[in-house]
């Protein structure tokens, strides 16, 4: 293997990473302009948390279902089309949120909602991968970490309509039209033509036998990086509020996880690009393991938010280095491969909260979070499939 420098990338090419970053960036904040809202839906439809919870389901399970045509969605409207026209579907079908009557055509819609954005999810990753091979290095983490830029903005913009008290309908109006209008002015600023125009090498036709078993080994990083990601979300305010912290400082816990995974991804680049990315995962999930399992061992309220700042700067690059690997399998159809760990990934998300809930009643939360050194040490011996370096 030979390591070339890559020349300076395009006017053109500096364009379409903008693009797609805004892509990123939209698809982030569009669903979490819900989130904050989840209070005065329930209230409005005077429904139990039990029936709230089970709506919320419906998401992933609409991803899960609808993820397996992104890479249908691809071959006939491209990589490009797909994630720009994807969002603003996305942003149309999150109105429904708001006039739905009850709670099962609340779940209909967060179904819908859900597998619009798998198949966004895809798209939006294969092109960002294709402008990566015309960069020569590595971009893909700065695409993920600005899609978290977009999930805090969405947040703050959800908060701030709830707190002004702007009607639920008007609020995701406003979201849907200005989203919308982002994505479709990015898209026109993406690349031109077919999406496999910049892969060089392989054989187009024939799928390597090693490509099956890789997807599943890939698609298994990527779960390991989203139970570590949901342990943070689901579980952390609840296991300080058992250490006694309040309200204010529980919710911390997510805060510190979501604040280390985007600084590792905006600045995980660079350090990929000069070690590697399977080298980059494997220590990543080795500091995972280490802070995690520090924290639980000697529990304290200190030592937990540090504990999950090193568990989401740890994997911060590892569902994007699974995408990657997945991505440059030869003989897959673009976006192929990503459609199958993006489907895998999302399996993890839909399991993530049960299992860990289930090892919490049995032991207590303290062991159930233990499922987060445990995905950390199966990131480190799994870690040798990623490909180590694009630029060869």
């Amino acid at each position: 293997m030979t390591t070339v420098t890559p020349a300076a990338p395009t006017r053109q090419t500096r364009h379409a990473r903008a693009a797609v970053a805004t892509l990123f960036l939209t698809n982030g904040a569009i669903f979490f302009n819900v989130v904050p809202r989840y209070p005065q839906i329930k209230a409005d439809l005077a429904i139990s948390n039990t029936a709230l919870g089970t709506a919320i389901a419906a998401f992933p399970v609409g991803a899960l279902l609808a993820g397996l045509l992104a890479t249908t969605a691809i071959r006939r409207f491209g990589s490009a089309r797909t994630g720009a026209f994807g969002i603003v579907l996305t942003t149309v079908a999150t109105l429904g949120i708001a006039v739905a009557p009850n709670v099962w055509t609340l779940a209909a819609v967060l179904f819908t909602v859900g597998a619009l954005d798998s198949i966004v999810d895809v798209a939006q990753n294969t092109h960002g991968l294709r402008v990566q091979r015309l960069y020569g290095r590595s971009i893909v983490n700065s695409l993920h970490g600005v899609w978290s830029i977009g999930a805090v903005l969405g947040g703050l913009m959800g908060s701030a309509a709830a707190g002004l008290g702007l009607p639920l309908g008007l609020h995701l109006t406003i979201s849907a039209v200005l989203f919308s209008t982002v994505a479709l002015i990015a898209y026109r600023h993406t690349l031109p033509g077919p999406d496999d125009t910049e892969r060089t090498g392989g054989n187009p036709g024939h799928v390597s036998t090693h490509a099956v078993p890789l997807l599943a080994v890939l698609g298994v990083l990527a779960a390991c990086g989203v139970l570590v990601e949901d342990a943070g979300a689901s579980w952390g305010a609840i296991y300080l509020t058992e250490l006694h912290a309040g309200a204010a400082t529980a919710g911390l816990a997510v805060v510190a996880l979501q604040t280390a995974m985007t600084i590792g991804r905006l600045t995980g680049d660079r350090v990929v690009d000069r070690f590697g990315q399977r080298t980059v995962v494997r220590a990543g999930a080795a500091l995972a393991a280490a802070g995690m399992g520090a924290a639980l061992a000697v529990p304290s309220i200190p030592a937990t938010l540090t504990g999950f700042a090193l568990a989401g700067l740890g994997v911060a690059t590892l569902v994007p280095a699974a995408m990657h690997t997945a991505d440059e399998l030869p003989g897959l159809a673009p976006g192929t491969g990503l459609m199958v760990v993006s489907w895998l990934l999302r399996g993890g998300f839909l399991l993530s909260p049960p299992l860990v809930g289930y090892l919490a009643d049995q032991a207590g939360l303290r062991t159930g979070l233990l499922t987060v050194v445990a995905a950390a040490l199966i990131t480190v011996a799994l870690a040798r499939v990623l490909a180590d370096n694009h630029r060869r």
